[in-house]
């Protein structure tokens, strides 16, 4: 356990290791109980470094022996590491460390998942493993040799020699210690091969547990999409002569990009149409690509320190985004991307955890894997793209990986390729980079004499530690409409740099209806005055995908907001608007699907209280549900078209036409649950040959109180297959009427399949639980607790998922002073706990703080 008095670092007193790693072998003997790790590692003098002080990071590590050029020496031993007094020339440092695999509940260094071996070693995990500079900008060839009685011995880089119960592997490129990996255990691979650009052949294996086989083929096609889309789209060639991929079960995050040897949780990497849904496709398609990519954006050149987190994780997220884009839709991509940045990033930025895209401080790395890290800091590079332009951004890219391959870079040097590339000073968009919260920007228009004047003003509210904020570049990409639908002004992109800007367009013969921030050109709030009718013509109207999508989503805000606050009917007007969006054939179903969706309730809430009303969760939850039947009535004569015409008769495929149509289709069949009783639904389930229509069919019988048969029916036949069950916990909460939530996940904790170790079915209950967003604000602050209770349970095995799990708790400033109180007690109670880790005490610090 991780000492609970955390030590803030600052990025201020950042200094280079004293010592350059110039190779590291490493030897593993292993053993559950008692793996054995012998290390050799040649160390040289930086000269960069004033600073000798040879510490080498460790924890719950047993030292057997440590050696200096063959001499034993004595080291002094610490909870954080090992210290002792080094020449100060070239010289080699040897340990024998012994570690217990088997009791690593931590997910972190080397641990075992169902008798596999396996690492997580970003951010600070390779300390867990044996004494090392445990910091991104040492980096080092390695040469790893494995010793055990497993069938596969896996490592980074390339395969060496290998004989019965050993292997040995060699990284040619240099790499930090938490891009390392090793897999030890009983797999099959499924195997496949590229050929680069170049002409390199290249071996690429999915790794995965006997009776997994047959959910590899999709992974595998999605990595060879992914090196080739590197090749076309960035230049970027596979740098090795294979590339593994393992499947684990027991995993904190979605996957892990170590350098030739990508570890993924299970649910990120196996697919099949009888077990998973298009959206599980999709994001499995996504992941692979991501991880993929970091080998340029990450590994190749990795970031100097982990303030500089997003300088990998930004660019990368926004090279997935490019790639998905690409393979499927656009539009529905870049919407459903604002769809999650405004649902996790923004009441981030809002709230007490609050933080720049690069922070200046941390306690614990592990909590700052965030959406403004990941979400945010690819809307930077978004930006960044489009103030320079394509051209200028693919010559910029070419320069930063010429420059800075195998370096550890800052953002500072990031930026630097773009001016020398551009000549533009980008010294005012750095702020992105250095100021928290999103920019609120408001509009003012006018129109006279054929000129038409749009005045912005933007502003940041104050967060965590930072109470003023300067103006940011924004790049605004407004397009203008004429009374009719035509567009008299095609999208042009405004660069506003001031406080308060105003930007003409002249010649126009009658005041023209404003398309602003189209294709979300800048992560903001954007604040105007408009009428619901305007609101109607750009759903009926506007040329841009975004902007009309997001015309319909703001119709159907304000009807809740009107409901909750006012007592009003759901809107008529925007109910009538979405019928005729649903009845255009052209548009992609996809599309259509979104638009079906309408806001979340926690969306709602946060709007509420940015309004200075306090939010009623109970309200809002009613308000959705008469929404939703509303829209359901109106829609009732179209329903049967509807699902005939996007019923699928071919054979199943995740592809973006397929997955569109069934996407309308489950839309559709939810509003005919809600005038049907679950007729149709049941009919639906019975009768589903692939998941997606299956999990639709029981989610709407769920949503419509007449779920048990279903239900068991369901985990009957799926009982062994650990990811279909995943979805069958998860499922269930967040579908389910909010006065029976806290009922139903507290039956699912009792289940003897609910692993309070594995990741995955902990978020599958207790993060569904809070996502139920009434049934989590329940008034008795039941709710509250019962998050509490099981992340107390949690961190004393898992501190890195349960700090994670704590941010439900953020939003507890928006409601009003009981459900504050309540949750206020339920975080001192998790931060008055006895050995609470560093990583949920820093989590909860802030939150209180907040």
């Amino acid at each position: 356990m991780k000492d609970a008095a955390p030590t803030t670092i600052y990025l201020k007193d950042y200094k280079p290791f004293g010592y350059v790693v110039e190779d590291v072998h490493l030897t593993f003997r292993l053993s559950p109980g008692a793996t054995r790790v012998l290390s050799r590692i040649r160390f040289a003098p930086n000269p960069e470094a004033s600073d000798r002080d040879f510490f080498l990071n460790g924890e719950d590590l047993t030292l057997i022996e440590a050696k200096i050029d063959g001499a034993v020496v004595a080291p002094a031993i610490s909870a954080e590491g090992l210290r002792l007094e080094a020449p100060d020339r070239p010289f080699t440092f040897e340990a024998e460390v012994e570690i217990a695999p088997d009791s690593n509940t931590a997910l972190e260094g080397l641990y075992m998942s169902n008798g596999m071996y396996c690492t997580q070693c970003e951010a600070e995990g390779f300390r867990k493993i044996t004494y090392y500079p445990d910091r991104p900008d040492v980096m080092a060839t390695f040469t790893v040799r494995i010793e055990g009685d497993l069938p596969v011995l896996l490592s980074n880089g390339n395969p060496g020699d290998s004989g019965a119960g050993f292997a040995e592997w060699h990284d040619p490129w240099p790499k930090p210690a938490y891009l390392f990996a090793l897999v030890a255990g009983d797999l099959r691979a499924h195997p496949g091969r590229f050929t680069t650009r170049s002409g390199r052949d290249v071996e690429l294996n999915l790794w995965v547990r006997p009776g997994d086989e047959g959910k590899c083929a999709f992974g595998m096609e999605a990595l060879k999409k992914s090196m080739r889309w590197d090749e076309e789209v960035y230049g970027r060639e596979y740098d090795l002569d294979v590339f593994n991929i393992v499947a684990v079960d027991d995993f904190n995050m979605g996957a892990m990009e170590n350098k030739g040897l990508n570890i993924f949780n299970s649910t990120a990497v196996l697919a099949s149409p009888e077990t998973s849904t298009d959206a599980n496709f999709e994001r499995i398609e996504a992941i692979i690509a991501h991880e993929y990519f970091h080998n340029w954006t990450g590994n190749r050149i990795t970031c100097r320190d982990w303030f500089q987190l997003c300088l990998k994780e930004g660019l990368t997220v926004f090279r997935d985004s490019q790639f998905t884009a690409d393979m499927r839709s656009a539009p529905v991509k870049r919407i459903g991307d604002v769809i999650d940045l405004r649902a996790r990033q923004f009441p981030e930025d809002q709230g007490p955890l609050a933080h720049p895209v690069r922070p200046e401080s941390f306690q614990e790395i592990n909590n700052f894997y965030t959406a403004t890290v990941y979400e945010k800091g690819a809307e930077v590079i978004a930006m960044l793209k489009r103030l320079v332009g394509d051209d200028a951004y693919s010559k910029a890219l070419d320069l930063y990986f010429d420059r800075h391959d195998g370096q550890a870079c800052t953002i500072e040097d990031w930026l630097k390729v773009f001016e020398d590339a551009t000549g533009r000073d980008l010294t005012q968009f750095k702020r992105w980079y250095a100021q928290a919260g999103t920019p609120r920007l408001s509009v003012e228009e006018a129109f006279e004499a054929g000129t038409y004047t749009l005045t912005f003003t933007q502003r940041t509210p104050p967060t965590p530690g930072q109470p003023d904020k300067a103006p940011q570049v924004l790049p605004i990409a407004v397009g203008l409409l004429n009374p009719n639908g035509d567009e008299v002004v095609p999208t042009t992109l405004l660069e506003m740099t001031e406080e308060t800007q105003s930007f003409t367009f002249e010649g126009l013969s009658e005041k023209p209806v404003p398309s602003i921030l189209r294709g979300f050109s800048a992560p903001v709030v954007l604040e105007r005055a408009s009428t619901p009718a305007e609101r109607a013509f750009l759903l009926a109207h506007d040329t841009d995908p975004f902007n009309r999508w997001d015309a319909g989503r703001q119709l159907a805000r304000e009807s809740l907001i009107a409901q909750v606050t006012e007592g009003a009917a759901p809107d008529a007007a925007y109910i009538e608007g979405l019928a005729a969006i649903v009845s255009e054939e052209a548009l992609d179903p996809a599309f259509r699907a979104l638009m079906l969706s309408g806001p979340t309730e926690a969306e709602i809430a946060q709007v509420l209280h940015e309004r200075g009303v306090t939010p009623d969760p109970d309200a809002i939850h009613a308000a959705v549900e008469a929404l939703g039947q509303a829209k359901a009535k109106r829609l009732a004569p179209l329903l049967a078209d509807l699902k005939a015409a996007t019923t699928v008769d071919a054979p199943y495929a995740p592809d973006a036409e397929q997955s569109g149509k069934r996407a309308l289709w489950s839309a559709a069949l939810a509003l005919e649950t809600r005038l049907d009783g679950g007729t149709a639904a049941r009919a639906a389930f019975a009768e589903a040959d692939n998941m997606t229509i299956e999990l639709s069919a029981l989610t709407a019988l769920v949503r419509a109180g007449d779920d048990a048969d279903a239900l068991a029916r369901f985990a009957e036949t799926w009982a062994q297959d650990r990811l279909v069950m995943d979805k069958w916990f998860a499922m269930q909460i967040a579908a389910t009427a909010p006065e029976n939530a806290l009922p139903r996940a507290k039956a699912l904790t009792e289940r003897a399949d609910f692993d309070l170790t594995n990741p995955n079915r902990f978020r599958a209950v207790i993060g569904a639980f809070a996502m139920n967003h009434a049934g989590f604000h329940r008034a008795d602050g039941a709710g509250y607790a019962f998050l509490a209770d099981w992340l107390i349970a949690l961190d004393a095995k898992n501190p890195q998922t349960t700090a994670r799990m704590c941010a439900p708790f953020q939003s507890w400033p928006r409601y009003d002073a009981d459900r504050q109180a309540k949750m206020k007690a339920q975080l001192q109670r998790i931060a008055d706990t006895p050995g609470l880790s560093r990583d949920t005490t820093e989590m909860v610090s802030r939150l209180l703080a907040g």
